[in-house]
């Protein structure tokens, strides 16, 4: 932002300051809060005017208006009342939003009592900076400084007014890779009263608050503004505004008929009126809630915690999600003039002038026919759902379900909604796609490469026919792991097909407590994913490490106390396509990116090519769990899961999280992706059979571009 600043008076060329020296001993002063350069202290006790004037200014920045009175001379100030010299002050001050003031006396005409000083202070619209004098006169053993409207500005008069003038900074808008708006401008209904024309006050007041679910309150507190007049369009609340094109639809929706009901009943009451307004909109709603955020009015403690940043009451501020992760970039700075306006209303003098500074677009690398297409699939389901490229990096989708509209933060959510969202057992407003889960089978790639890496898997050993059920020896009491099929040879490959628990829970045992720790380390397990947005940390243990040779067994098939964020699983899957290096994820686009690796080397590019392998058959060999998702144009690979979630070994009422991993395996498909979903409670809804069904017809559209 460029800023102007104004001077009053230009410095004389070679002006230096001069220190004033009022006593002997020649010490100068630092007066507390305002730097007084000069001010010397009296060996007397009688304050000398320097050290008043540094008194002074010091009850400016402070707001202390009543302590400025109490030091100046009332009847030279033109017998000024208390009420009048506070009103006066204290608008000018906080209208420009005084702050970080200096002060440096120049120079004390002692018979005069006249000190010369120049001053500094940063405003809504810069810095300004002048020279002046104040003068002062005895009064009772003390010195009373001579207060007129000059001291606040040289050149502004008792009928002089200080006017502030702003120009609203437009916020940046959010796009998807393509430019579609993800949040931008949009129009509502404002609705409000003219209260001269309000007819039968106390009842249209209920209807209107009736209607627009409030509290009759919440409309009578607003017409009692002190602004108010009888003419006045007092705005009560912002609704979704009807578009035409909505109602002329063969079917409109529901919900448009109902709010074209509810705009012709709010007209039926005298004194109430509806006016376009322009409002942030955010045209994808719930299908990116989670990922766009909202904003919202500040607050006054928003105010506080942001002064000197340009924000206004009437400001917004991003809450979560890119709205509120980029505020900074999105807001803008409002442009500010600050100037002298005589009394006819004429400007007289510029003191200050910021120009405005719009925010920044920003473009996100999400496509918004995927992320709508995933959260239509899964919109009814506790879920959370990851797309990426796993060759660039770049993330296409981020989706948590259940979801909640943020187009109804911007209107202002009625208490009623308010109650809804935070009482919904299925918790709309959490975020999923932040967390880490329980990854089940789909953690099983994540053991093979462990185990390949370190030699401790022979791809082409048959582990035997364990049956349903297996464990190691007697130790383990009554703990079983088991598995849902049998088949020969247990090797690796056909271990991944079947989804077989034994067959990598006697891996994570080859592999070892040590080793797997390392490996899962060396994957980024307890490390910050490098990512615009934070996500939870994955974690092997809620320790400090694998304690038990159960706990190692059950961490090989993705149970135990392993917990996985979906974006972390997925940059791990991308090593399967990187020969063995993990992508770095982003989310902003980049022009010509390079690719970036988050793990270099995370394992061998053949430990990554005998795994694709394998994973290529979970869904091309018809005996794959993921075969559900096969397609004969393109070439996929990936894993299913279904991880249990229960109190305890021998809790039979848990539930269970479905989850299905899939992605382009070759380097030449044209629309390169990689997906993983996660939906909870899939308990007698065909575990991950469920989420691979939903995956496929996200893949369908996503590959025929429909």
């Amino acid at each position: 932002m460029k800023k102007r600043k104004r001077r009053y008076k230009r410095r004389k060329k070679g002006n230096v300051l001069l220190w004033v020296f009022i006593v002997a001993t020649g010490i100068a002063a630092l007066v507390p809060r305002v730097f007084i350069a000069g001010a010397l202290k009296k060996k007397s006790e009688r304050k000398m005017p320097e050290e008043l004037l540094a008194e002074y200014m010091n009850h400016i920045p402070a707001q202390e208006y009543e302590q400025m009175y109490d030091m100046i001379h009332i009847e030279m100030s033109g017998n000024i009342s208390r009420e009048d010299f506070i009103k006066r002050n204290s608008a000018i001050y906080e209208g420009i939003e005084v702050r970080n003031m200096t002060v440096s006396i120049t120079s004390y005409d002692k018979e005069k009592t006249e000190v010369f000083y120049e001053t500094a202070f940063d405003t809504a619209a810069g810095e300004i900076s002048f020279e002046n004098k104040a003068f002062f006169m005895e009064e009772e053993d003390t010195y009373k400084l001579v207060w007129d409207d000059s001291l606040i500005f040289p050149n502004l008069a008792p009928s002089d007014k200080v006017r502030v003038s702003t120009t609203q900074a437009e916020r940046g808008e959010i796009q998807d890779r393509n430019g579609r708006i993800l949040a931008g401008k949009g129009t509502a209904s404002s609705v409000g009263i003219v209260p001269g024309k309000l007819e039968n006050e106390e009842e249209a007041i209920e209807e209107m608050a009736e209607l627009l679910e409030i509290t009759p309150e919440t409309i009578e507190k607003k017409l009692s503004a002190k602004w108010v007049k009888e003419d006045s369009f007092v705005p009560v609340k912002t609704i979704p505004k009807v578009e035409e094109i909505q109602l002329l639809k063969e079917n409109p929706d529901e919900e448009a008929l109902q709010e074209k009901e509810r705009h012709e009943r709010l007209l039926e009451i005298p004194g109430v009126m509806i006016s376009d307004v322009e409002v942030r909109s955010y045209p994808l709603a719930e299908a990116a809630a989670h990922l766009v955020g909202y904003v919202q009015n500040v607050t006054a403690e928003d105010l506080e915690e942001h002064a000197g940043e340009g924000y206004t009451v009437s400001s917004v501020i991003g809450r979560n999600g890119i709205e509120g992760l980029l505020e900074k970039e999105l807001k803008g700075q409002n442009g500010c003039r600050i100037y002298i306006a005589d009394q006819e209303g004429k400007e007289k003098e510029e003191l200050a002038c910021a120009l405005v500074s719009h925010g920044q677009n920003i473009q996100l690398t999400i496509d918004a026919d995927m992320q709508i297409s995933l959260y239509e699939e899964f919109g009814h389901d506790k879920s959370c759902s990851i797309a990426m490229n796993p060759y660039t990096g770049e993330v296409l989708a981020l989706v948590s379900t259940p979801s909640y509209d943020n187009n109804d933060f911007i209107m202002g959510l009625s208490q009623k909604q308010w109650d809804a969202l935070n009482g919904d057992e299925n918790k709309p407003m959490y975020n999923r796609f932040r967390q880490t889960w329980c990854p089940g089978s789909t953690f099983k790639p994540v053991t093979a490469a462990a185990g390949l890496e370190s030699g401790a898997i022979d791809p082409g050993e048959d582990y035997g026919n364990a049956g349903l059920s297996w464990q190691k020896d007697a130790s383990w009491g009554a703990y079983f792991v088991t598995t849902l099929h049998t088949y020969e040879p247990a090797v690796l490959q056909n271990a991944l097909i079947y989804s077989d628990n034994i067959y990598f829970a006697k891996a994570a045992l080859k592999i070892g407590k040590e080793e797997m720790e390392n490996a899962l380390t060396r994957f980024g397990f307890n490390q910050e994913m490098p990512f615009e947005i934070k996500m939870t940390k994955s974690r092997y243990s809620n320790s400090e490490g694998i304690e038990t040779e159960v706990q190692l067994a059950d961490s090989g098939y993705g149970q135990g106390q392993v917990l996985i964020n979906p974006l972390h699983l997925a940059c791990i899957y991308s090593a399967f396509c990187n020969e063995g290096s993990i992508i770095k994820p982003y989310l902003r686009c980049q022009s010509r990116a390079p690719k970036e690796y988050w793990i270099p080397d995370a394992f061998s590019n053949e430990t990554a090519s005998l795994v694709l392998e394998g994973m290529k058959e979970v869904v091309n060999n018809s005996h794959g769990t993921g075969y559900g998702a096969h397609r004969d144009d393109v070439v996929l690979a990936g894993k299913t899961g279904t991880a249990e979630i229960k109190a305890s070994k021998d809790d039979t009422s848990g539930t269970e999280l479905g989850w299905f991993a899939i992605f382009t395996a070759e380097k030449t498909a044209q629309k390169p992706v990689l997906l993983v979903s996660m939906v909870e409670d899939v308990k007698g809804r065909g575990g991950s059979g469920y989420v691979v069904e939903k995956d496929n017809r996200v893949l369908e559209r996503w590959f025929s571009g429909s």
